[in-house]
């Protein structure tokens, strides 16, 4: 393998009883084994994402806590003729806002600012639904058999710590009602989770890069980790993972998202070419984030557990940096 991170194997909580780190649950994991005891207030964040690309459009989903607010929402962008549909919901609070401990089992609930998000999780997939003005989405996300997933605990310190699971590359169908028009989601999409459970940092940067095309899979993270001892970066090979230690170094141009993106370290040379950018802003006061977004599509290679470099060209998703004050 290509990390010195510990592989976890067998289930474990987050916290201690104090709600401080547990040392124990420090690693990566091959599926879900984390169970998310956060405790406290003030600096836990919760959160859903999945992303699902189509042969004719882009969809985003996220439904999130940070304590002090519910942010939630739900865009569409037509890959055809790149127009954009975006519905964003920030509740007080977090009011209403219900989420499982364990990735891949329970329920997911947010509702708030016209916006609605049922996730339904069982062993064999994941039912999701969304609900928005003159949008509805109904998503069925089966879970095959062997398919792997990236897991991280990511450790600042005892009291500041992130579990993250990545699911990249996941079979979807179902359907997007869009302004009165039926799309069906099928054949050629796929589907990917970004599970976040922790106690953050105020301010923060990260980069995230997810890529798929039948049979390979990427998933690439940087900044964020930097210098705590995990990464968050693996090749998937027909759902099996390898897992990459390495930092990387990421390298596009502030001024120009479209440009080509460049993601390099050991075992990984990488190449991104946007197609389109979706920006997003949230402004709460001492609070804020900002995201760019590009989708498009990768190059390179990266270099699998038995030392062989497995190129990815073909492979379709987004590269992405989010600065974080919360």
């Amino acid at each position: 393998m290509l990390t010195h991170e510990r592989e976890i194997t067998e289930p474990v909580d987050l916290c201690l009883p104090d709600g401080r780190l547990n040392p124990a649950a420090v690693g990566w994991t091959r599926r879900p084994l984390h169970r998310a005891d956060l405790r406290g207030w003030g600096r836990r964040k919760r959160w859903e994402y999945w992303g699902i690309v189509t042969p004719s459009h882009i969809i985003g989903l996220v439904a999130s806590s940070l304590d002090y607010a519910g942010v939630h929402g739900v865009y569409v962008l037509d890959r055809a003729s790149r127009a954009e549909v975006s519905h964003d919901a920030v509740v007080p609070l977090a009011r209403g806002a219900r989420f499982p401990a364990v990735s891949g089992a329970g329920a997911a609930r947010v509702e708030g600012g016209g916006v609605r998000v049922e996730i339904d999780q069982e062993p064999g997939g994941t039912r999701l639904r969304a609900y928005a003005p003159d949008l509805t989405l109904d998503l069925e996300i089966p879970l095959p058999e062997g398919h792997e997933s990236l897991g991280v605990v990511v450790p600042w310190g005892p009291r500041r710590f992130q579990y993250t699971v990545k699911d990249v590359g996941r079979p979807v169908h179902g359907r997007l009602v869009l302004g009165g028009a039926e799309h069906e989601v099928g054949e050629g999409a796929f589907a990917v989770l970004d599970h976040g459970r922790g106690k953050w940092p105020y301010s923060v940067v990260w980069n995230w890069a997810a890529g798929h095309a039948p049979g390979l899979s990427v998933q690439l993270g940087g900044k964020w980790t930097d210098g705590t001892g995990s990464t968050e970066n693996a090749l998937f090979v027909d759902g099996r993972l390898h897992k990459i230690g390495a930092e990387l170094e990421w390298v596009y141009d502030r001024s120009d998202w479209l440009k080509p993106w460049r993601i390099a370290g050991d075992g990984v040379e990488v190449e991104f070419t946007p197609f389109h950018e979706k920006i997003s802003r949230t402004e709460l006061g001492v609070v804020g984030s900002e995201t760019h977004q590009c989708f498009g599509h990768f190059g390179g290679r990266v270099r699998a557990g038995d030392g062989s470099w497995v190129t990815l060209d073909g492979l379709t998703g987004w590269a992405e940096e989010a600065r974080q004050r919360w």
